[in-house]
């Protein structure tokens, strides 16, 4: 699957400060381009929630923080899924500044697809399995 790209900006909420982007907050951005790429192929985290019953947990992020994002800066974070196994997806990350496309963060972060009632891990739903392709 081809890298998916959102588009962003920095708000003072974001930052510390400093005027800088607290580093915590950098995982928001990444959660955010996740659930867009989802969207983009037509899932709902919701309706993925009802029918099939499964929603996605984070099992395991590795950030690496190259250079600062800074109040009002566009930002284009995206990520590029793979399937990881039956039950994980894998998402390489990057956020850049777009002005510049300079690279801020890179992160991995690989999510379980978990059973909606039980929380235990269960299939990838076969259209995602599919889209995966």
């Amino acid at each position: 699957m081809r890298e998916f790209s959102w588009p962003a900006r920095v708000y003072w909420e974001d930052t510390d400060g400093g005027g800088i982007v607290y580093y915590a907050n950098y995982l928001r951005f990444l959660e955010r381009s996740r659930t867009e790429w989802l969207r983009s192929l037509g899932f709902s985290q919701q309706a993925l929630a009802r029918e099939p019953g499964v929603l996605f947990a984070v099992v395991n992020v590795s950030v690496q923080y190259r250079r600062p994002a800074r109040l009002d800066d566009e930002l284009i974070v995206t990520c590029a899924p793979r399937a990881d196994g039956s039950v994980c997806i894998s998402f390489a990350q990057r956020i850049l500044r777009a002005a510049d496309a300079e690279s801020l963060v890179s992160a991995e972060v690989k999510v379980a697809c978990v059973d909606a009632r039980t929380f235990r891990p269960t299939k990838l739903p076969e259209p995602l399995r599919a889209a995966l392709q």
